[in-house]
Order: structure tokens, then sequence, then C-alpha cells
């Protein structure tokens, strides 16, 4: 019985962390050209990855099958494209 119950509480607990995501299309829709990095993060969370250089960055939110991808310069918005959303 208790394995059971651990088993339901493991399941609904990776449910949530899964179902949660704020990577979806919504979102997705709602970053703008020349939109703020804080808004941005107000919007999907803090990023996966970011790299850059000379005030310029991308940063990556999700994974390799779905995710969005964003470019900033000078902490704007730039260039947004998504995968698999």
């Amino acid at each position: 019985m208790r394995f059971v119950c651990w088993l339901i509480t493991g399941i609904l607990c990776a449910a949530l962390f899964f179902g949660c995501s704020k990577v979806t299309r919504d979102n997705f829709d709602k970053i703008k050209m020349g939109m703020d990095y804080v808004a941005v993060v107000d919007i999907i969370g803090e990023p996966d990855s970011c790299d850059g250089a000379l005030g310029a960055k991308q940063c990556v939110w999700g994974n390799e099958t779905k995710n969005i991808t964003i470019g900033f310069m000078g902490e704007k918005v730039i260039l947004p494209s998504m995968t698999g959303l």
C-alpha cells in the first residue's frame, strides 16, 4: 500500500514539473521586438542557457525539440524564434 502511495505521489510530482513549462506558443506570442530582457524573463522565466559577447546575447528556454530562442542586443529583443511549439 505504501508503494502505491509513493508511486502516485511521484507521478503527480512529475506531471506538475513537466506540465508547468512556460515554453508555450501563447507565451512566445507575447514576446515582441524591442522588449526588455527582464520583461521576457517575467513571461517565460529564467533561460536554460545564454551565450553572448559585446552587448549581444542569445538565450534559449527549453530543450532541443521544444524551445524558445531569443537574440538580444543591449538587453532588448531583436530576434525571437521557436521550435516545436
